[in-house]
């Protein structure tokens, strides 16, 4: 593999629309398959006015990083929330939901940034929002979906004993 460079402005990779309900609703462009990273990722979102493109959650095992490139906003981050402008750096390392963050554009205007992060399998996450729970293996978050060997989504409430049926 070989450096690279790429223009942000002039991508030629394909865009991903992300879109779920009326309040998400981004232009995602994977920079990472490209660029040849392995344990990094690397993707420009861009967010429409009035919305987010992922819910309010943290990590346990992927540090993540969000540079502001154009536009303004809010980040929530633990239990704040904070205005962000062009040029910002935000850092959401793994941990709990003290580190728990959403980018939201709460503008008029599109909201773009990069989102950089670590590239951990397997890799847990909460969303303390609705008390859920995400668990990936075989690729990362932002990873290819086809190398993942198992992943689950559900409520913490839903827990159960660890020896239950097993005899």
């Amino acid at each position: 593999m070989r450096a690279r460079i790429l223009s942000l402005c002039h991508c030629p990779i394909p865009r991903q629309d992300h879109q779920h309900g009326d309040k998400v609703d981004a232009k995602i462009i994977n920079l990472t398959p490209v660029l040849g990273m392995r344990d990094l990722g690397c993707r420009r979102v861009t967010l429409a006015p009035g919305c987010h493109a992922w819910p309010f959650h943290f990590h346990h095992n992927n540090d993540e990083m969000f540079i502001v490139l154009k536009g303004k906003g809010s980040v929530r981050l633990g239990e704040k929330r904070y205005p962000i402008v062009e040029g910002e750096l935000i850092a959401a390392p793994a941990g709990d939901a003290d580190c728990a963050h959403q980018i939201i554009n709460d503008s008029d205007e599109p909201l773009t940034y990069l989102c950089i992060s670590s590239m951990n399998a397997p890799d847990v996450m909460e969303y303390p929002d609705s008390g859920k729970f995400g668990v990936l293996a075989g690729s990362a978050p932002g990873g290819d979906k086809a190398e993942r060997s198992f992943e689950h989504y559900g409520m913490r409430q839903d827990a159960v004993d660890y020896w239950q049926d097993e005899g």
